[in-house]
């Protein structure tokens, strides 16, 4: 059986991509892929995407009400998950479900690939949650959050690549659609692996950095913000993350009253939390202050 290697779009105007030849081997398993196919040239139509890909004729009437991957346990693939060699870079799957955490570049891929078969053998189809990844075990899930604006999805990783400049995963149409990058053809992500058990309530993984449902120490802490909605808090989560890389693992979003709240700590003092905070505030166009809880 054939598995193709699905490579995604590009939104570097300066950059090529072409597509990698589909790995094979007699026993059905992925293969070492031999080379690099001739590029393809950039499309001259908006959105990153090229000439022989890009967005369906007839895209269903409610994409953006496509719902999350729904992660649960499944075995391992029994050939997907091999070591492989693409354009002469070997690669090593993870071969167990296990914590990781990486940003970088997302694009995403149409129909070029769709009804193709991934590396997992599976049907690819655009309109779902899924994507590809060149190290994640297959099947697995994982979130990945659009940093720019803070939108969020689960997808369920079930296909190899992206083998092309900086790109870290490439997503199906709907989940690129749903963060909000289908225009811009690529954007700045978080990738972040679910584990099992790690879900909660509310479909988010309690992860360290989010702290979600998983903050319940007691101490002093920094609001930052609150809001009505929880993608107002998410996105200035992000913007911290980026600004202020220090002060990264201990920003949470708590869910307190009606409000999403956005704090840093926990901190043994009152005087160390003020410190956190005058720190911020002078960094930042904040004004932030002490909370007990």
């Amino acid at each position: 059986m054939r598995f193709p290697v699905a490579l995604g779009v590009l939104a570097l105007a300066a950059g090529c991509a072409s597509q990698a030849p589909a790995p094979s081997a007699p026993d059905g398993g992925p293969a070492n892929l031999p080379g690099e196919a001739p590029a393809s040239s950039p499309s001259s139509r908006p959105g990153g995407y090229y000439q022989d890909d890009g967005p369906g004729d007839n895209p269903p009437a409610d994409l953006a009400s496509v719902p999350d991957a729904v992660p649960a346990k499944e075995p391992l693939h029994r050939y997907a998950n091999r070591p492989y060699t693409v354009f002469g870079k070997g690669y090593v799957p993870l071969s167990t479900l296990q914590p990781y955490r990486e940003r970088g570049l997302a694009s995403w891929y149409g129909r070029k690939f769709h009804g193709q078969r991934t590396s997992s053998g599976e049907v690819y189809d655009m309109y779902r949650m899924t994507a590809a990844h060149k190290t994640l075990p297959i099947p697995s899930f994982a979130r990945v959050t659009n940093l720019a604006n803070g939108r969020r999805v689960t997808v369920r990783i079930n296909d190899r690549g992206p083998f092309h400049g900086e790109r870290i995963i490439d997503l199906s149409y709907a989940a690129a659609h749903r963060l909000g990058f289908i225009q811009a053809g690529s954007a700045m992500v978080e990738v972040e692996a679910i584990l099992p058990g790690q879900e909660n309530a509310d479909g988010g993984e309690a992860g360290p950095e989010t702290g979600r449902e998983a903050g319940h120490e007691a101490g002093h802490y920094v609001q930052l913000g609150a809001f009505s909605s929880r993608d107002n808090a998410e996105a200035l989560r992000y913007r911290l993350g980026a600004q202020l890389g220090w002060l990264r693992e201990r920003v949470e979003v708590r869910s307190i009253g009606k409000l999403w709240r956005l704090h840093v700590g926990p901190y043994d003092t009152g005087e160390a939390a003020r410190a956190i905070a005058s720190r911020i505030e002078s960094e930042l166009n904040l004004k932030p202050f002490v909370v007990v809880r």
